[in-house]
């Protein structure tokens, strides 16, 4: 068969999956762990001082009306609505059993006046900021030990206005670590959804040490070149379900972690329980990835059903010696990629170290990894699967995995190193590490 007819075909049976699929997929949701709340009491910004003119500062309207929700404890919680128009305003905590609802038209936007910033402690999981040493910038909505909150509206935007900062980071002014967008920190059931998050100075959505956290219907927008705005990064979490969003930013769309070096061995809370369901995307780093930070480990992660454009890679699977952890059981199905540098790297020589304090003997493990499924177009380079000599990655297994180039002709072969495991149906065929003989001819589903 030529290699025209052979796309022809795939092309073919990538459409007929979609339309076969696509009833099912509408009926598959993992939202249901966290219940969506209505509620009955109801307070506007507006009846706090906030003026949505772009100019005015908030701050302190934001500060009264949680002051409110927290302290006379309605039952069954507190809306707390933002009318259309440009509410500026610094950080800003948010309180348990609350909603942030913004309205169509509504924008909440950050003070590009650093000093309005305070810091907080480093997390411990990290042990020091992210990009500098001692404590960082609070995120610009934040919140710590809390439970039932909701952030929503009818896409209304929550924006950052992070150029500020992403220059900072260039010109290596910076004195402290860059604010998130969001970060919840210590909080269960969690529900973000139905709004539009842009310009983060930092990652955009950080969930840490959370458990049940529902993530769907949002957009998340930064420029192609802006530092580190990751997505969505859960971080030693658990039972976290995102679904139907779409993300392009300057960084991973979605990046799993579970802390960073000695620090993430001692405080040892992995993430686990996360699934990842119709996610478009484009990004110059990668789709789906999982680390660099794993060091409490990473397990039981679904992503499925995602659509990524103008990719550096498609799923990035990434840690580090010195890291320690484990990664297993991680399922990545049903992938159409397009445009895209390298479609799959497996990597444990990635990432920097928060000190020189870190253990060289902590060296993490990887298995149980099933890629399938997965379809590419303009794919430069198919695939890196490079383990560790003291600890090859073990039961790698890629099952009908499609990664060619323009018109269906592949040009760059696989590159592997200490790796084990499974290939069937796999264009480009991959390194000889992987063997094809799964009974059966598939690879068994992990997760």
């Amino acid at each position: 068969m030529d290699r025209y007819r052979y796309w022809f075909l795939v092309q073919t049976m990538m459409v007929y999956l979609v339309f076969a699929q696509a009833e099912w997929q509408q009926q598959n949701t993992c939202s249901g762990i966290v219940p969506m709340r209505y509620r009955i009491d109801k307070i506007s910004i507006t009846d706090y001082g906030g003026v949505g003119d772009g100019v005015t500062m908030n701050t302190k309207a934001f500060s009264e009306a949680i002051y409110r929700i927290e302290h006379l404890k309605r039952r069954g919680g507190t809306l707390l609505y933002i009318p259309p128009g440009e509410y500026l305003t610094g950080p800003f905590n948010l309180t348990s059993s609350m909603t942030l609802f913004l309205a169509k038209g509504a924008v909440i936007k950050a003070t590009t006046d650093t000093n309005q910033w305070p810091l907080v402690a480093p997390l411990p999981s990290y042990g020091r900021g992210r990009e500098r040493p001692g404590g960082r910038y609070m995120s610009f909505i934040h919140g710590d030990g809390l439970h039932d909150v909701i952030i929503t509206g009818e896409n209304g935007t929550i924006d950052g206005q992070g150029a500020v900062w992403w220059n900072m980071w260039r010109q290596r002014t910076l004195w402290f670590t860059r604010p998130h967008l969001i970060e919840l920190m210590n909080s269960r059931n969690i529900i973000i959804s139905n709004v539009v998050f842009m310009n983060s100075p930092f990652w955009n959505i950080h969930p840490v040490y959370c458990s049940h956290v529902v993530i769907n219907h949002i957009t998340v927008l930064a420029p192609f070149d802006s530092p580190n705005t990751d997505g969505i990064d859960p971080d030693s979490s658990t039972d976290v379900c995102i679904e139907d969003s779409y993300i392009s930013t300057g960084d991973d769309l979605v990046a799993i972690k579970s802390g960073w070096d000695e620090y993430g061995i001692s405080y040892g809370r992995p993430s686990h329980g996360i699934t990842i369901r119709r996610l478009t995307g484009s990004s110059p780093f990668a789709g789906i990835a999982v680390g660099s930070e794993t060091s409490g480990g990473v397990e039981d992660i679904l992503a499925e059903h995602i659509t990524l454009y103008n990719m550096g890679v498609g799923i990035n699977i990434k840690t580090n010696i010195g890291r320690g952890g484990i990664i297993r059981n991680i399922t990545v199905s049903n992938v159409y990629m397009e445009n895209s540098r390298q479609g799959i790297k497996i990597a444990g020589d990635v990432g920097d170290h928060p000190d020189e304090y870190y253990d060289r003997n902590a060296v993490p493990v990887i298995r149980d990894i099933s890629i399938k499924n997965v379809w590419g177009k303009n794919v430069l380079q198919p695939g890196l699967i490079r383990g560790l000599k003291q600890a090859p990655f073990t039961r790698i297994c890629l099952s009908n995995v499609h990664l060619l180039n323009e018109w269906g002709r592949s040009y760059a072969p696989w590159q592997c190193s200490d790796v084990y495991g499974t290939a069937i149906q796999v264009n480009p065929w991959p390194c000889a590490q992987l063997t094809s003989n799964q009974p059966n001819g598939m690879c068994s589903s992990t997760y």
